[in-house]
């Protein structure tokens, strides 16, 4: 009676094996195919704009200048100028110790600059320009991303954040 019990455990040993190393696929396969359990495709918050002209084509009474290394958050300040300026304020504290990687560009607006933001006008209103909108502008002078005025700050500090990890400083 021992010997017969042993190939069926060695059987039921071998099938076991088997789903191992098959469940993840089987499971994988049906994420797959009924869309379940994937992530979200879109990650970022913002909107691309690949027709956006770079930051040194903008229509500014003078031009811009920022280190190589830093990003910019430039928002224009036509509406509600002292709300916006106080709320990018805030998210620009909030990055913590990777705030010194950022600098805010407040175009249009009235008042004195906050600490950290430089302040211009516009020469001419582009088409593109909307009231209130911010744009996250790479080192390089492009618009990455695009929001609009009734944006979450959260999810723009999501969005700088995850930029600055995936862009480390050189």
């Amino acid at each position: 009676m021992a010997q017969s019990l042993n190939p069926r455990r060695q059987r039921l040993k071998l099938l076991a094996l088997i789903a191992i190393f098959a469940a993840p696929m089987v499971v994988a396969w049906g994420m797959v195919e009924w869309r379940v359990g994937i992530p979200e495709e879109r990650t970022a918050h913002g909107e691309l704009d690949p027709d956006m002209p770079a930051l040194a084509q903008w229509p500014l009474t003078e031009s811009v200048s920022h280190d190589d290394d830093d990003w910019l958050l430039a928002y224009d300040c036509s509406d509600d100028c002292e709300r916006l300026a106080d709320q990018w304020w805030r998210l620009h504290r909030a990055l913590g110790r990777e705030a010194p990687r950022v600098s805010r560009l407040r175009v249009g607006g009235e008042g004195e600059p906050l600490p950290g933001e430089s302040v211009v006008q516009w020469a001419s209103v582009p088409q593109w320009q909307t009231p209130g909108r911010l744009w996250v502008v790479d080192p390089q002078g492009r618009a990455v991303l695009g929001y609009s005025a009734q944006v979450d700050p959260n999810d723009v500090l999501d969005d700088v954040e995850r930029l600055l990890s995936m862009n480390p400083e050189p």
